[in-house]
């Protein structure tokens, strides 16, 4: 590979993102303009709910809720596509406490004319816990999330004297067309990435869901990427630990951390 430079940092270094296809652009097109040679396999795909029951539920008594929690910005766009589909006045959303669980889910729901009332330090489901805490006792919160993730919010928060009904509002799968792309691409020496980036913990046992029995021999020399502590915990588990880490919990903060392990590699 080329000695990375300050304004191509990573040049020469072929970088594996599995983002959903609708997600992967602007991670891409920023590590591209550092260098980087960019291949885009999803590991992940966005679904439907089977059922859109609850989620409408919640939004026609939507008055009632103290407090609604969005831990991504697929969960906000999701919601927002039922609240136009319902016609739920904005008026009715803005009486709401609303916790965002980091910056692009901020963004998202500011977008939408909603303002964000908390926004945790550090951007994972612990600290969203830390910051509500002493504000839910004898509240009704609406947790909007995908149809598998961690409990950490709901029992924390019902812990804390909160009434908490968990809304699905989509799902995440494994892409079956990206198996073929997958295996192929690690078979060979000269295509193989020497960075795959994981933004979730559903991308991690996605990724090995994908690769099965091939993943001993293809992922030599590879390094992996984690957005943060709990997806670097979930490639532990899975024998692939993380290499690289990001300090903050966001894209900016993982192609940060790829870059400096770049030219920590270079220095040795």
């Amino acid at each position: 590979m080329p000695k990375p430079n300050e304004k191509r940092p990573l040049a020469g270094t072929r970088i594996l993102v599995g983002r959903a296809k609708h997600q992967a652009g602007a991670l891409s097109t920023e590590l591209r303009r550092l260098g980087a040679s960019v291949i885009e396999i999803p590991f992940i795909e966005i679904q439907k709910p089977q059922s859109y029951a609850e989620l409408d539920d919640v939004l026609k008594n939507i008055k009632t809720y103290d407090w609604l929690i969005l831990t991504s910005v697929n969960g906000v766009e999701a919601l927002w596509k039922r609240v136009r589909k319902l016609r739920v006045s904005l008026r009715s959303l803005k009486l709401l406490k609303i916790a965002a669980i980091g910056p692009a889910t901020k963004q998202a729901i500011v977008k939408h004319g909603l303002k964000v009332k908390m926004m945790p330090e550090e951007y994972v489901a612990e600290s969203v816990v830390k910051g509500l805490r002493d504000q839910v006792n004898g509240k009704r919160v609406a947790l909007i999330r995908a149809k598998v993730a961690r409990d950490v919010i709901p029992d924390e928060l019902r812990a804390a004297g909160a009434h908490v009904d968990v809304v699905e509002a989509y799902e995440t799968v494994v892409p079956e067309k990206s198996r073929d792309r997958l295996r192929v691409l690690m078979k060979s020496a000269d295509r193989r990435p020497h960075v795959v980036t994981f933004t979730s913990s559903s991308t991690v046992k996605n990724f090995a869901e994908l690769l099965g029995n091939m993943r001993p021999t293809a992922l030599k020399k590879i390094q992996f990427a984690s957005i943060g502590p709990v997806t670097s915990s979930t490639l532990r588990e899975l024998q692939m630990p993380a290499s690289i880490e990001a300090r903050e919990f966001t894209m900016g903060g993982l192609i940060r951390a790829i870059v400096i392990a770049r030219y920590a590699e270079h220095s040795l």
